[in-house]
C-alpha cells in the first residue's frame, strides 16, 4: 500500500513540473510576440479609367403611317326631283291559307303506324347495390297510352330485388309515339324492355 502512495506522489509531481514548464514556455513566447514588430504587406491598386464615351446621337422614331382617308359623304337625295307621274308596278299580295287544323289529338299530326320510343330515361343506380358493387338487369312490362306515356310498369324478372323500384321509376318517364290505327291513337299493353344496371369504370 505504501508503494502505491509513493508511485502516485512521483507521477503527480512529474505532471505538475511538466505543466509548469509548458506554462513558462507559453509566457516566454507571448512576450516576444508582443514586443517584435509585425511584418506589413503592401497592396498595390491599379486604377483603370472607364470608357466615358456615350452615344449621344438622337434616335428619331419612324413616322407612323397615315390614317386612311375618310370617304366623302354622299349628298342627300333631293326628293323634290322625283317625278310623281312615273309609271308604277302593281304586285298583288300573296294569298295565305288560314286553315290551322293539323289533325290528331291535341293538335298533333300523328301518322299511321306502330308505337315508337321517343325518350328513354336512364335509371338511378340504387345506393345499396352500388355500395355492394352489384350489377344486373330487370325485364320490365308496361302499357303505352294513346298520349305516348307509360303506365302499369311490372318487373317480370330482376337479377336482384334492389333494381325493382328504380326500374319502375325509369319506365314511368319513357315517352312513345303511340300506335295509330285509322287516325286514332291506340293503347298498347305488354310492351317489354330490359333495364340494365352496370357500374362504369
Amino acid at each position: 500500500m505504501y508503494v502505491r502512495y509513493a508511485i502516485s506522489i512521483i507521477v503527480g509531481s512529474a505532471i505538475t513540473i511538466s505543466l509548469l514548464f509548458v506554462m513558462h514556455l507559453l509566457i516566454a513566447s507571448g512576450k516576444s510576440a508582443l514586443t517584435e514588430p509585425r511584418a506589413r504587406h503592401l497592396l498595390e491598386f491599379v486604377r483603370i479609367r472607364r470608357n466615358e464615351n456615350v452615344n449621344t446621337e438622337d434616335i428619331t422614331p419612324e413616322k407612323p403611317p397615315k390614317p386612311p382617308e375618310i370617304p366623302q359623304e354622299m349628298p342627300p337625295q333631293d326628293m323634290d326631283t322625283v317625278d310623281p307621274n312615273a309609271p308604277t308596278i302593281n304586285i298583288p299580295p300573296p294569298s295565305v291559307s288560314n286553315n290551322l287544323n293539323i289533325g290528331g289529338p291535341g293538335g298533333m299530326n300523328i301518322a299511321e303506324g306502330d308505337y315508337l320510343p321517343i325518350v328513354r330515361v336512364a335509371p338511378i343506380y340504387p345506393a345499396r347495390a352500388l355500395s355492394r358493387n352489384l350489377e344486373g338487369y330487370c325485364d320490365m312490362s308496361f302499357t303505352v297510352t294513346p298520349t305516348g306515356t307509360t303506365i302499369d310498369p311490372i318487373a317480370e324478372f330482376c337479377t336482384s330485388s334492389l333494381f325493382d323500384r328504380s326500374s319502375q321509376r325509369a319506365v314511368l318517364k319513357f315517352k312513345y309515339k303511340p300506335r295509330v290505327v285509322d287516325g286514332v291513337p291506340q293503347a298498347v299493353s305488354g310492351v317489354k324492355t330490359r333495364i340494365t344496371f352496370k357500374i362504369e369504370d
